[in-house]
């Protein structure tokens, strides 16, 4: 006993001492292997988690009832899919994106112009409907308008040197057959958008019949006579010339110069007053910036 020499008190003390780091590690071993579970746990948590959505500003279009429509520019067809509830000003910056059209330079039409303040439920767009877009990037009209208004001043100054278009002899062997009975009705000192219809009942300079239908959702004149119809893109027409006819001034001549020079003008005769500037802004592609 402890009485008698101690060895028992030092072996027991010695049992305790022994069995005291063991005791430590296997608390240290739970600890460290706690410690692992938990990093392991964290990190298949963090494997597993789907990152959050990344906000850029633009609202959502989960739960919106969604049209499938085919967008048609400058020959080129996109397909987009948007919101019914969407406004026109919607469609347009969607055009941008998929075009880089600014929506400023946009005509947008479907069975008419595209009102920009009410939706595609409001104006009855279906699923697979075609939207016509005409207008020119910024880059186009800088690189299309300032050669033709360098060859407009020129034509001008050339004019102002001659006398009236009407009394030269080009022009009077057509001018003096008379004004066509079926030519449309003109108002003088007004001015009107282009008809829906045709610009029919006029002569070419051959003295023969001759319309006018402006295709803006394809960009193009179409020059209808009896024989054919010229299909002319209006980004190739350099300028537009008028001139009131003498004792009718309620009609113009018109030409549309279609090359570099005078001789590749084609001339109209008896053009209704009142549409010669909606002609002149629409072919010269002066719409764009309104």
């Amino acid at each position: 006993m402890a009485a008698q020499d101690g060895s028992e008190v030092v072996g027991m003390d010695a049992e305790v001492v022994q069995k005291a780091p063991e005791v430590s590690c296997e608390a240290a071993g739970q600890s460290h292997t706690a410690e692992t579970e938990q990093a392991l746990l964290t990190d298949g948590e963090s494997t597993s988690t789907q990152p959050p959505a990344v906000s850029n500003g633009e609202e959502s279009d989960e739960g919106k009832e969604m049209v499938d429509v085919k967008i048609i520019w400058n020959k080129n067809k996109y397909d987009l899919k948007i919101p019914l509830d969407s406004t026109g000003a919607n469609l347009k910056e969607k055009i941008h994106s998929l075009t880089g059209l600014p929506p400023a330079m946009q005509k947008v039409m479907y069975k008419g112009l595209l009102p920009e303040d009410k939706t595609l439920r409001d104006i009855k767009v279906t699923n697979g409907a075609k939207i016509m877009v005409v207008g020119s990037t910024i880059n186009d009209v800088l690189a299309v308008n300032t050669p033709k208004e360098v060859i407009q001043q020129d034509v001008k100054a050339e004019e102002n040197k001659k006398e009236p278009l009407c009394r030269q002899k080009q022009h009077r062997k057509v001018l003096d057959k008379g004004k066509p009975d079926d030519v449309m009705p003109s108002i003088k000192g007004t001015k009107e958008r282009l008809p829906t219809v045709p610009l029919s009942g006029m002569y070419n300079k051959s003295g023969g019949k001759v319309r006018l239908t402006f295709k803006l959702e394809q960009d193009q004149l179409w020059i209808g006579t009896k024989e054919r119809t010229e299909k002319i893109p209006m980004g190739s027409i350099k300028n537009v010339v008028t001139e009131p006819i003498e004792g009718h001034e309620d009609y113009n001549m018109m030409a549309f110069q279609l090359g570099p020079t005078e001789a590749s003008q084609y001339w109209v005769y008896w053009v209704p007053a009142q549409f010669v500037d909606a002609i002149k802004d629409t072919v010269l592609g002066k719409w764009q910036y309104f």
